[in-house]
């Protein structure tokens, strides 16, 4: 009989083997990145998403728990540093399990490099302001005539105006 020496080279490898599986298994469950990216103001609070932005989601050597990696500037990475338990938090509370086990705080310059410059505000979405035609106005204020209050009325009529002129554009886009 011969005799065996143990080792843990097998267990490793094992876990190196399962690393990839582990992580897909984690983007399957709703783990995106992009969903961090695109939803940050809701996540962390506008206050916070105003100084800070997430840069990169990183996996360790294990595969288990992710490290996130926020850039903000200089003078603001003290204060992130002490929030950094909440923002995990609540970052984790979008995903319901603990995604993330880390975060990382990376510091920039607000100006001067083109690399470095960081704007954290997010842009506001902007549509162009739709005319609405004679009949849309027409017939909201013919619907909104029942009502006493003047502002009541005049948001109505907006809403009226807003809901036909949708309607006819459709309708319009339908024909052409």
């Amino acid at each position: 009989m011969a005799n065996r020496r143990t080792t843990t080279r097998g267990f490793k490898r094992t876990g190196s083997l399962l690393s990839d599986k582990i992580r897909k298994a984690g983007e399957s469950r709703g783990f995106a990145v992009t969903r961090l990216l695109t939803h940050w103001p809701e996540i962390v609070g506008e206050d916070t998403a105003a100084i800070a932005r997430p840069v990169k989601v990183g996996y360790g050597r294990g595969g288990l728990g992710a490290s996130l990696t926020l850039l903000t500037t200089g003078a603001h990475a003290p204060m992130l540093e002490m929030q950094k338990e909440g923002l995990r938090a609540k970052v984790n509370a979008v995903y319901g399990y603990n995604a993330i086990s880390r975060i990382h705080i990376t510091q920039t310059a607000p100006t001067g490099f083109a690399e470095g410059q960081a704007d954290f505000r997010y842009a506001p979405k902007v549509q162009a302001p739709v005319q609405p035609d004679a009949g849309a106005v027409a017939a909201a204020e013919q619907a909104a005539t029942g009502v006493e209050d003047d502002s009541l009325r005049a948001a109505l009529e907006r809403l009226g105006q807003n809901v036909l002129s949708k309607q006819n554009k459709q309708k319009n886009e339908r024909k052409g």
